[in-house]
C-alpha cells in the first residue's frame, strides 16, 4: 500500500512551478505543461504510477506515457474513477479540498476542461482569495485562485495512493 504524502507534493510544486524537472518532457509546446506538472507533484508526493495500458497513469518518456499522466480530462477520468494502483480522488466543492489536492480550470463555461493546478496553501476558509496554487504553462506559486475569476473551477480531493 502507498499513501500520499501530500507536504511532499506541495514542496515539489514550489521547487519546480517556475523550472522544468529535466526527468521530464516539458508540453509547454505541445498543449501545456499543467497536466504533467501536477502529475509529477503527485508522484512525489508518493502515489505509484499505474502502467495499465491505455487508461492507467504513468511517464516514462515523450513517447511513453499514459494520457492521463499529461491530459486534463483523461487525468480527472483516472483520478475519479481508478481503483488500482495509483493516486485516487473525488470530485469535491470547494468547501471539501485542501492542500494537496487539484483544481481544473473551464474557460467556456466547462464545456472544455483546459488547465489543471495543485493547491498549495489554504489559509482559513474556503475563499477563492485564500485558496493558493502552483502550475505549469502560467507559470505560478502561490496564486490565489481567484486569479481565474470568471472561469469555472473544479475541484479533486486526492483520497490516497495505492
Amino acid at each position: 500500500m502507498y499513501g500520499y504524502n501530500r507536504a511532499k507534493a506541495i514542496a515539489y510544486a514550489h521547487q519546480w512551478a517556475y523550472k522544468r524537472n529535466p526527468a521530464y518532457g516539458d508540453f509547454s509546446e505541445m498543449g501545456g505543461d499543467c497536466t504533467n506538472f501536477v502529475s509529477q507533484c503527485l508522484h512525489a508526493g508518493g502515489a505509484a504510477m499505474n502502467y495499465t495500458p491505455t487508461f492507467g497513469w504513468y511517464y516514462n518518456s515523450l513517447n511513453s506515457r499514459a494520457p492521463a499522466w499529461t491530459g486534463v480530462e483523461p487525468f480527472y477520468r483516472f483520478l475519479t474513477t481508478n481503483q488500482k494502483k495509483g493516486p485516487y480522488g473525488w470530485a469535491a466543492g470547494i468547501d471539501q479540498i485542501q492542500p494537496g489536492d487539484v483544481m481544473q480550470i473551464s474557460f467556456d463555461g466547462g464545456k472544455v476542461w483546459g488547465h489543471t493546478a495543485l493547491i498549495v496553501s489554504m489559509a482559513g476558509s474556503a475563499d477563492p482569495d485564500t485558496i493558493l496554487v502552483a502550475t505549469h504553462s502560467y507559470d505560478s506559486d502561490n496564486q490565489p485562485i481567484s486569479h481565474w475569476n470568471g472561469a469555472k473551477l473544479r475541484f479533486i480531493h486526492i483520497e490516497g495512493a495505492r
